[in-house]
């Protein structure tokens, strides 16, 4: 099946085109979705959706088509996304459910990071890469590894910088459409200040502008021991992401930690559905100031 016409394409490549970054937000349940979907049509701005393979395994292919459902049918353009599917067990399940039940995600992340070699990582990656194009499923693919582990991911050690020299021929033979590099970056909890390694992001951005999206992971730098958005530099850090070249851009408890909170905080003193519509205006409120700060809000 042809990739024309694939959400997640079509989102990134005008972005690229247009110089604005795209918030990638994770979303864990049905109030999450709506936020996102509510911050998008507000803010007119594309967008990405973006579920954890824990995600959809608990919520199975219902909850993968409830996403669908509110992304596709908003008002702005809205692609879904999974991110890290590392285990053959979590790919089986996203292709199965388009192969089987034409339920499809608009790309999936095929990450194959954790391999000894990069040849390993293509050779476990291409497998399920064709499975994806051939049902119209854009891919991203990692080359490197990036530490850490949120959310039901697998915990990663040895971190190992992407080596650009490389990054054609992985792109080449994995046959991929999106590459998220390490620069220096890691998932999760940040304890100190990254060494971000702006010349290899510049480097890829250089290789692949116009021919390869570029992933910005890692970048929630937050951490309940009091690492905070000021420390790290925070806005600047995002300009500098989307000005060389990272265009999707991947954010997790910037926004969830927020909705959990007003969630748990409402609950104690309001009725459920108010508590719960406060939670979401949160949520959605947080998604929209990603979407201002990355410049999308006004291009959809």
């Amino acid at each position: 099946m042809s990739l024309e016409g694939n959400r997640t394409l079509e989102i990134l490549s005008k972005a690229e085109k247009e110089g604005y970054g795209i918030l990638a937000q994770a979303c864990y349940d049905w109030g999450s979705v709506i936020g996102l979907v509510r911050a998008a049509e507000r803010a007119k701005s594309p967008a990405i959706l973006q579920l954890f393979p824990i995600t959809l395994e608990y919520g199975g292919g219902e909850f993968l088509q409830f996403c669908l459902d509110k992304a596709h049918n908003a008002s702005v353009p809205i692609a879904v996304h999974l991110d890290h599917a590392t285990s053959a067990e979590h790919l089986e399940l996203a292709i199965g459910l388009a192969e089987k039940r034409g339920i499809k995600f608009d790309s999936i992340m095929v990450d194959a990071s954790h391999a000894d070699t990069e040849d390993e990582n293509i050779a476990i990656a291409v497998p399920y890469i064709k499975r994806c194009v051939a049902q119209g499923i854009a891919t991203e693919v990692e080359l490197g590894r990036l530490e850490g582990g949120e959310a039901g991911v697998r915990v990663i050690t040895g971190e190992m910088l992407t080596d650009p020299d490389k990054a054609e021929r992985f792109m080449r033979e994995t046959g991929a459409h999106i590459l998220a590099p390490c620069i220096g970056n890691r998932h999760g909890t940040y304890v100190s200040k990254p060494d971000l390694r702006w010349d290899i992001l510049q480097d890829l951005h250089s290789r692949f502008k116009g021919r390869v999206t570029l992933c910005a992971h890692g970048t929630d730098f937050y951490s309940p021991k009091g690492v905070d958005w000021d420390i790290y530099g925070g806005e600047a850090y995002f300009r500098e992401t989307i000005k060389n070249g990272s265009i999707k851009i991947n954010v997790n408890s910037w926004v969830r930690d927020p909705y959990a909170e007003a969630l748990s905080k409402n609950l104690a003193s309001q009725p459920f559905p108010d508590a719960m519509e406060a939670a979401t205006e949160n949520f959605a409120a947080n998604c929209e100031k990603f979407m201002k700060l990355f410049g999308s809000a006004g291009k959809a």
